[in-house]
């Protein structure tokens, strides 16, 4: 009869504590933390679909525009960077770390953006049909990473909102949750724009006007 009581006291005391739990936040905690992990590991996977189409690209392009070699070295090394910073879910709790992942993959974007428009130079790479496909799937994968970035903002907004907001910031504190760094956008639209690029020779600026010389003062009347 005691182990039964003691088995039941058990049991009441777990139900209670998973009742006190979930009406303080704790459960939602847990569900936005996962949703932020989710939309995370959807970030990842687009910026790793865009990357897995630079050596193509890169190749298509140097097949006839081989001159261009420091636009194709710019993409070449932004790739690497990205390459070498680990995306793990810990990352999303690191402000420094998330800053330093999305400074590169945006030197990336520029790095593609600028290839883009070295590429309307030369007409028969833009009328080659694997380099067209490369094209527009990178401007699909583009799309397709705005779409998880946002929901990933979104994501990190939701729970920190419920990790400062009362009482579930009293679960927060307990169990260890703090606010999560987000995405910035800034100089995200010049960033995605692609630059201009003008190959054609310079305008000669006109030739500055000359100034006439003054005319020579009057000689004076004869004194009479």
């Amino acid at each position: 009869m005691r182990v039964s009581a003691f088995g039941l006291a058990a049991v009441g005391w777990g139900l209670l504590a998973a009742v006190l739990l979930s009406g303080c936040g704790y459960n939602s905690l847990q569900t936005q933390d996962e949703q932020v992990k989710s939309a995370w590991s959807e970030v990842i996977n687009q910026y790793q679909r865009r990357a897995d189409l630079i050596p193509n690209l890169v190749n298509t392009v140097k097949g006839y525009a081989a001159q261009e070699q420091q636009v194709l070295l710019g993409v070449t090394e932004a790739r690497a960077k990205v390459g070498s910073i680990q995306a793990t879910p810990e990352l999303v709790n690191n402000p420094e770390a998330l800053a330093k992942f999305q400074a590169a993959q945006a030197q990336l974007t520029g790095a593609l953006s600028h290839l883009i428009a070295v590429a309307e130079n030369y007409p028969q790479l833009k009328s080659d049909q694997n380099f067209r496909d490369l094209q527009a799937q990178l401007e699909g994968t583009e799309n397709r990473i705005t779409v998880a970035r946002n929901r990933y903002i979104q994501a990190v907004q939701n729970y920190n909102i419920a990790v400062r907001s009362f009482p579930d910031n009293l679960t927060a504190m307990m169990f260890g949750y703090k606010t999560k760094p987000n995405f910035t956008v800034e100089n995200e639209a010049a960033i995605s724009k692609p630059p201009s690029v003008d190959f054609s020779s310079p305008t000669p600026s006109p030739a500055p006007a000359q100034t006439p010389a003054p005319l020579p003062a009057p000689a004076p009347a004869p004194a009479h």
